[in-house]
């Protein structure tokens, strides 16, 4: 795939090239410190460092930057001190942002750039140079493949960045690993990012099934096939668009041999108009981004086939356009799930638990599999309880709940429980059929996991609602996407960290 910024690592002591950047540590009272390395890079201009962060008021601070341009008796045009705070109390996510913020820090003319990682009294940790990395990849994304005409500032920039670092052999190890998770972090925002008249289900599949490049078995249902397996509900919503619908099976065996997988399924409805029950114009176009379920799961898995996952895994996509001609489902209707059960239709704007329903059930009978998870831009009752910065978890199984719960404090993809209850279950009960597709207006995002429920049996399962951090993202130091690729970070830590044999 096209990258911005190409990677490389070397080791110290430093020959840099282009654009210098420097780190620099907090020091109580005094000028932030630099290590030996940057103290001889600076050397040629004297007290001009600290000068300029007097004059600047530069403290060291993480994230913080203080410019130099032409410093005198040095060969590089620019070098950038960039504070790394606390250094010693860094996390990994911390490192993230701010190989994210030096990104962000740096002349959008710059094609070269030289990373010195070093810090006085402290090697940069190989896994910390690598999160770096990340962050630098991560920030340097931009989807403006349909813009003709790009003002200066908008011009994407191929950089070449080398980082020094103390271990260059051990930094690249843990580069590798994570270099996966960030090219399945750019699918996932192209696909998130893509408008509906270009990815539509059959174009979506086709793009998952570019998965096979890195060893993931996939395997394509077309509407004969879901017909065959009864896959109404799903098939209910697809039924108003001019396009047909798809269910994409994503497999990596990476585990022993017998394993059980681990099952991840996403809500791919390309476009959701709401269908009979139609959505209001306004802001109506963010419905492109109603797959960033999918997205994620497709990303999830090109993750884990690229760093080798030693786990069997398999993603689930049910791919769908909402749209409301004379074939639509009405209110009223009653469908026949995949499970058997009958389900009347409320709202035709509450139909991503209706793929999910299906595609969830097809998942647990055929791969009897040790978890399922599913994300879904489910509700917009989520994002009135959380905002943006959490999603919301569900789950059936404690254990299950406190992993991803423990997967979202480390990547900074955090998630928050909200209850599952039976007393719940009497709000989607129907007189006509098993149950309904909407409960009403309270507790929406409850009673849509509560739906869910009723198709995962007793696997251990968690519904993930990422309505309100998925598409429209907030903006960080690593993220300035409309489509973040939420997700693929937190479920890769959560296999890495607990389900890798």
């Amino acid at each position: 795939m096209p990258e911005n910024v190409k990677i490389s690592f070397a080791k110290l002591p430093a020959a840099p090239e282009g654009v210098v950047v420097l780190l620099a540590v907090e020091v109580a009272g005094g000028v932030p410190a630099l290590a030996p390395s940057g103290d001889a890079v600076l050397a040629p201009a004297g007290d001009l460092f600290v000068r300029a962060a007097g004059a600047d008021r530069f403290e060291g601070k993480s994230g913080s930057a203080l410019d130099l341009i032409s410093p005198p008796g040095i060969g590089a045009s620019r070098v950038l001190v960039v504070g790394a705070g606390k250094a010693a109390e860094m996390k990994a996510l911390d490192w993230l942002k701010l190989g994210g913020a030096i990104m962000g820090r740096l002349p959008s003319s710059a094609k070269e750039v030289s990373l010195v990682l070093d810090l006085p009294g402290l090697d940069v940790p190989p896994e910390a140079a690598a999160e770096i990395a990340l962050g630098l990849r991560l920030r340097a994304y931009a989807f403006d493949r349909y813009k003709t005409k790009k003002k200066p500032e908008e011009a994407t920039a191929k950089l070449k960045a080398t980082l020094y670092v103390a271990d260059d052999a051990a930094a690249k190890r843990a580069w590798k690993k994570r270099e996966g998770a960030g090219e399945g972090i750019v699918i996932a925002r192209d696909l998130v990012n893509e408008p509906a008249n270009v990815l539509t289900p059959t174009e979506f599949a086709k793009r998952a099934g570019d998965l096979a490049k890195v060893g993931v078995d996939v395997e394509v249902l077309g509407e004969k096939d879901l017909k065959k397996l009864g896959m109404g509900a799903l098939l209910g919503v697809g039924q108003g668009s001019a396009e047909e619908s798809r269910v994409v099976v994503m497999r990596w065996n990476g585990g022993k041999e017998g394993v059980a997988p681990v099952a991840f399924v996403g809500k791919g409805v390309v476009f959701d108009t709401g269908g009979i029950s139609i959505k209001g114009a306004a802001g109506m176009e963010d419905m492109k981004g109603d797959m960033a379920g999918a997205a994620c799961v497709v990303g999830l898995m090109h993750a884990l086939a690229s760093r080798k996952a030693k786990v069997n895994a398999v993603g689930l996509i049910g791919l769908v356009e909402n749209m409301p001609d004379g074939k639509a489902q009405r209110p009223g209707d009653i469908v026949t799930s995949m499970s058997g059960q009958t389900i009347e239709i409320i709202n035709t704007d509450a139909e991503g638990r209706l793929v999910l329903g299906d595609v969830l059930w097809y998942a647990k009978e055929r791969f009897k599999p040790q978890f399922m998870v599913d994300l879904a831009t489910l509700t917009g009752a989520i994002m009135v309880a959380l905002g943006t910065e959490h999603a919301g978890l569900f789950s059936n199984d404690d254990t299950l709940a406190g992993r991803l719960f423990a997967a979202g404090q480390n990547t900074g993809e955090k998630v928050w429980r909200l209850p599952l209850s039976s007393d719940y279950d009497k709000l989607i009960d129907s007189r006509f059929a098993d149950m309904k597709n909407t409960g009403g207006r309270f507790g929406g995002s409850i009673t849509a996991a509560q739906f869910l429920q009723r198709f995962v049996g007793d696997v251990p399962w968690a519904h993930l609602d990422i309505a309100g951090t998925a598409m429209s993202s907030p903006a960080n130091e690593f993220n300035k996407s409309w489509g973040a690729g939420w997700g693929v970070r937190l479920l890769d830590d959560l296999v890495a960290r607990d389900y890798e044999a």
